[in-house]
């Protein structure tokens, strides 16, 4: 998966684009200058108000220094009153662009106009309700999966760059901010108590248990001290850092943390156990604003649900022929796999020492798949990938892997992260396909290249639609097979087809959930038994469902978009069709609606 939300908060948008209106006469030059010249101003101010205003936005793009050099001092605003300031600016900015005249714009401008506004209408539907308050659904402001408290520390260490010594201070005076997002949040999240939107217990649990991992840790030893004790010391800035680090995370960070947990533990024994957003006001309604803006789809949750379990019930039958193979016959598909999970051929010993050498196999693997590249695209990323750890004191509730996007100057390079909580969670046949998701030709490849688009606008270069994004990363999963990298390895193909599998189960897992009322526990059992995976793995992401409604169905609807629209493109073109043309076709559109890639690649393969 990505984690992209902190880029207008867009890791994902959703929703149908308005109909394409009647045929109208050609715009003229004039016309044409006058309209893109307005959509252009237009997207250069919702860039300003939405990404450069933002101090956490310009590190992570790598954008912190020269004239905004003062951004590295501070975090990003996250009171309820700059929420409410942002959601008027953008309400602002898309009345705006509506009166923009789309169809005078230049095509690749129309591309550009079609997205925001895809993406603006469904955003906007999520302002409606009163809990949440984000550009994304999740209703609950502070989970085991939202909160500065789990993304700060790992921004701090892994994006805030450390040169010189006016870079520690402004390392200093962004964990001295830290305390005030912190306490921002805990009035959010209180807000959305005072809406109904209360986390299930499990969730508060889960969020407890990593709070306290992190202020059960002297001061001291956090990562957080720690970071700029080390990077100090590697570029040999004098100062007693470490020091003033911990008397900060002591005197205010950790009070704060320890706040926001008090509000948390004050609701815990009022809290449901029900999973599903369903029992919150307008719950049903949330789920199909959250399904549409994942999705970018107008699927209702019932035409999920089937869809889920026709593939699973395909896929499923696949990966039987394959193990059947191998001589494994007895048991159902996901008690077999569950078999050759815990095979200790397969399972690395959870150590340390163990854990190096998977990351080190981790890039083996992806130098190889990279030597294929060339014949499959015409356009390669200019941008590394590191392979990384998820940290440990947010791998309890972290996802199993996800990926960080490069910075825009180069001086950062991307990176995946893969939880290493327990190393039983990854045999050596799942992380191959794990590798080709996050890294390439997946994530990393999409995203590195959707930044490096020469002559696109800012905006543009970090929009992100999940359905898009987590539909290519699937795809290429499957474009890893077809290109033989299991050609001598049918128990890593049984990995690639479990993934699948994994993906299809979360349509119904999610729409089980949030539609059809299932518990928690009825949506771990079910995925345990298709899969084989174990409850521990299978636990976390149940709960990760829950609270980003909608989510775990844009894997596999934007997968299936992926593959039907090549199948397409292969009738039409017949003897004609080009690998690399379409796949370049597609990637150089950046991150767009599923009825934006469609209408693309159809107009790509005419009939």
């Amino acid at each position: 998966m990505m984690d992209r939300r902190r880029l207008l908060a867009a890791a994902a948008a959703g929703g149908a684009l308005a109909a394409i209106g009647p045929v109208r006469a050609l715009a003229s030059a004039t016309e044409t200058q006058d309209a893109s010249a307005a959509f252009n101003a237009l997207m250069d101010r919702i860039a300003q108000e939405m990404l450069l205003s933002n101090p956490e936005t310009l590190t992570m793009l790598g954008m912190d220094r020269g004239p905004m050099a003062d951004a590295r001092f501070k975090l990003a605003d996250r009171s309820k009153a700059k929420v409410e300031a942002d959601k008027a600016k953008f309400i602002a900015g898309m009345k705006d662009m509506a009166a923009i005249d789309r169809d005078a714009l230049p095509a690749k401008e129309q591309v550009y106009h079609d997205s925001l506004s895809f993406f603006g209408e469904t955003a906007m539907q999520g302002y409606a309700f009163p809990y949440g308050g984000g550009m994304y659904p999740s209703p609950y402001t502070i989970s085991q999966l939202g909160g500065s408290y789990r993304q700060i520390p790992d921004f701090l260490d892994s994006q805030h760059r450390i040169e010189a010594a006016d870079d520690a201070e402004a390392y200093l005076a962004r964990l001295s901010d830290f305390a005030r997002s912190l306490d921002d949040e805990r009035e959010r999240m209180q807000i959305d108590y005072a809406a109904g939107a209360v986390p299930p217990d499990f969730v508060i649990d889960r969020t407890l248990t990593q709070m306290e991992a992190i202020t059960g840790t002297a001061a001291a030893q956090s990562v957080m001290t720690q970071s700029i004790a080390r990077r100090t010391a590697e570029k040999n800035i004098p100062g007693d850092w470490a020091t003033r680090a911990e008397a900060i995370l002591t005197d205010a960070v950790y009070p704060a943390i320890q706040r926001q947990a008090e509000a948390l533990k004050a609701v815990r024994a009022g809290a449901t156990h029900d999973a599903g957003v369903w029992r919150l006001p307008d719950g049903e309604a949330y789920y199909r604003y959250g399904l549409k803006y994942y999705t970018t789809s107008s699927l209702s949750p019932d035409e999920v649900h089937q869809m889920g379990l026709e593939q699973v019930a395909e896929i499923s039958a696949r990966a039987d022929a394959l193990l059947k193979a191998q001589g494994m016959t007895q048991g159902s598909v996901g008690e077999r796999i569950a078999a050759i999970g815990v095979d200790p051929r397969f399972v690395y010993p959870n150590t340390d020492e163990a854990k190096e050498e998977l990351l080190q196999e981790l890039n083996v693997q992806m130098a190889a798949m990279q030597a294929r590249l060339p014949d499959y695209f015409g356009r390669l990323p200019k941008s590394p990938c590191e392979i990384k750890r998820v940290p440990k004191a947010i791998e309890a509730g972290a996802p199993g892997g996800y990926y960080q996007a490069p910075a825009l100057d180069g001086s950062r390079p991307g990176a995946y992260y893969i939880n290493l909580r327990d190393t039983a969670e990854w045999p050596k046949w799942m992380l191959p396909t794990l590798t080709y998701h996050e890294a390439t030709p997946g994530h990393h490849h999409q995203i590195a290249l959707q930044m490096e688009q020469p002559d696109t606008p800012l905006l543009m270069k970090v929009m992100g639609f999940s359905a898009y994004s987590e539909g290519w990363g699937l795809y290429s999963e499957q474009l890893a097979d077809e290109m033989g990298v299991y050609e001598n390895d049918p128990f890593g193909q049984v990995g690639y087809l479990q993934s699948l599998m994994f993906r299809a189960a979360r349509l119904v897992a999610d729409s089980g959930l949030h539609h059809k009322r299932w518990s928690r526990e009825q949506a771990i059992r079910y995925m345990v038994d298709v899969l084989g995976d174990k409850e521990s793995t299978i636990a976390t992401e149940i709960e990760r469902y829950c609270v980003w409604p909608g989510q775990a169905s844009s894997y596999k609807v934007g997968h299936t978009t992926w593959v039907k629209l090549r199948e397409n493109a292969k009738k039409r073109l017949g003897s004609r069709f080009d690998i690399k043309g379409f796949h370049d076709t597609g990637l150089a559109l950046g991150g767009v609606p599923l009825t934006v890639l469609e209408r693309t690649m159809n107009a790509w393969t005419p009939v």
